[in-house]
């Protein structure tokens, strides 16, 4: 009787492996080698033509070993501008609000921490907490004290952040499009893969930055439906700045935070007691204007809430005029504290829903 060993085993196997398996199995790894080659080769030198095209247009401040990028224009009293994820300065600067505040305040626009020309340090998970902690050490840095802080959705959770952690610090604020509120997101998992370690290393140097490509006609009218994107945008906003690897990370990353931020700071709310001026647009389909401003415009009885008509997400550029007003008026109102009465634009129940 004959018993067949490995080496019996391992030779039967070949002989019945069909001629062209091995041949074939190659040809794919070396098809998606080169692909994977050819995308991290485009998506380089379209990093390094949008850095060109875009050098930093504002000063930098180092805070914390953590460089910052910010541009500031006008005098008087401050006003800080935070823009949104996936977003950058050049987004209040495209909407015009940067021009008009500063003929009227001294307006400073961060750069968020990975976006633009700030760093992110991967040591650092960067919570609405985190950023604010280095914001404000940022502001104290360059001569900043008491300002009207700006923060456009997932900016206004910093911004929010800011007023909690900093109250004497903080003047007022104005909370545009802002998420406050957890709820369930498809979004969230589509956008945060190129933030997970290794994976989505491989994902943002090749094949993230050409698929956000393909699918930012969507994206961006997503953000401004109901209403047209506006020329200007298309004209000036360098699309290939949010799409390189570095910016990616952040984008996603705080796509994942976006959740657990919202949850921690859920229940603090009430203690801001700042003037708090809220903004959303009639027609948001990214951000529920019900569940997230109106609910938070309930919980605070001394905020103001303001809703544009036929505007979405970006409020600020569909009606920048309507922003400065709501700046105007942050910078003379009254905080809870100081008030026996409150305004509203609806009548708000006595708790939060």
């Amino acid at each position: 009787m004959h018993y067949a060993n490995n080496e019996d085993i391992r030779r039967n196997a070949r002989q019945s492996m069909p001629a062209r398996a091995y041949p074939r199995r190659n040809t794919t790894l070396l098809a998606v080698g080169a692909a994977l080659a050819a995308a991290a080769y485009v998506v380089r030198q379209r990093t390094r033509e949008v850095e060109s095209d875009n050098p930093p247009a504002g000063k930098f401040v180092e805070v914390d070993g953590i460089r910052l990028h910010y541009v500031e224009r006008g005098t008087g009293q401050p006003v800080v501008l935070l823009h949104g994820d996936g977003s950058m300065i050049q987004d209040y600067d495209i909407s015009g609000v940067m021009d008009l505040a500063a003929q009227k305040y001294r307006v400073i626009a961060f750069d968020r921490p990975g976006y633009g020309y700030s760093d992110r340090p991967r040591t650092t998970i960067w919570t609405p907490q985190a950023q604010a902690t280095l914001l404000h050490h940022a502001l104290e840095q360059i001569g900043v004290s008491q300002p009207i802080v700006v923060g456009h959705s997932w900016g206004s959770l910093v911004a929010a952040a800011l007023g909690l952690d900093y109250p004497d610090d903080v003047k007022s604020l104005v909370l545009i499009s802002g998420y406050y509120y957890p709820t369930a997101r498809l979004d969230v998992p589509l956008l945060s893969p190129p933030a997970i370690p290794i994976i989505g290393d491989l994902m943002r140097y090749t094949v993230s930055p050409l698929i956000g490509r393909l699918i930012w006609p969507m994206m961006k009218k997503r953000l401004f439906a109901p209403a047209q994107v506006p020329h200007k945008f298309d004209a000036r906003f360098p699309v290939w700045m949010n799409l390189r690897p570095s910016q990616m990370r952040a984008t996603a990353a705080e796509a994942a935070l976006m959740i657990p931020a919202a949850f921690a700071l859920r229940h603090r709310y009430h203690e801001l007691t700042m003037p708090v001026v809220i903004m959303s647009g009639d027609g948001d389909r990214h951000v529920d204007r019900r569940v997230q401003s109106e609910q938070l415009h309930r919980e605070l009885p001394h905020s103001t809430y303001h809703v544009t008509q036929g505007a979405g997400h970006m409020v600020h550029h569909m009606a920048p005029d309507e922003v400065m007003s709501c700046i105007d008026e942050a910078a003379t109102a009254l905080g809870a504290e100081h008030r026996g009465d409150a305004r509203h634009i609806f009548p708000a129940p006595a708790q939060a829903i």
